[in-house]
């Protein structure tokens, strides 16, 4: 009876760990990335694991580039709640739990999603609008300079798509 209880406890605390990797992931994988950077000699460092996370922030695109605004490791952050992460994390706290104390603090870092992921085979870029081919675009960290008309946007996007698609056999 006592293992049994003991499993059904152990179970929850998982189900627990992958309920907020699934509703914090952009913080998850931001702070699980900054943990696989941080010097092993010094993961038991918060201003190490800070530095890090400002390092490693200052790389960032999209959301998790929203995510460091929110938890202050951008200079033009507002605001900080970098001990919020660092202490922790420096206390082998996992990454999921330390997301999981931060939506206390600021409910937003948990609502960044990632996007779904572009299906290219049946994607029709004419029949998207220029908001969503500008996106594409950004998110391969480029630019159509001098484009106004949507078929140069399209045009951009279809030059680019080898290098960025991989497509599958």
């Amino acid at each position: 009876m006592f293992r049994s209880g003991l499993l059904f406890i152990t179970l929850l605390g998982l189900g627990v760990c992958v309920k907020t990797a699934d509703e914090c992931e952009v913080c998850v994988k931001v702070l699980t990335d900054v943990m696989a950077k941080v010097p092993e000699a010094e993961k038991s460092k918060a201003d190490a694991i800070s530095r890090v996370t400002r390092e490693h922030c200052a790389t960032t695109r999209q959301k998790e580039n929203k995510l460091c605004f929110y938890i202050g490791a951008l200079p033009e952050s507002a605001t900080s709640i970098m001990n919020e992460i660092s202490k922790p994390l420096s206390w082998s706290m996992p990454p999921e739990k330390v997301c999981e104390k931060l939506k206390t603090k600021d409910a937003q870092i948990c609502e960044l999603k990632f996007d779904k992921p572009i299906d290219w085979k049946t994607l029709d870029l004419k029949k998207m609008r220029v908001k969503e081919l500008k996106n594409i675009l950004n998110e391969w960290g480029e630019v159509c300079k001098g484009c106004t008309e949507k078929s140069e946007f399209i045009k951009k996007i279809e030059d680019l798509k080898p290098k960025y698609v991989k497509e599958e056999l």
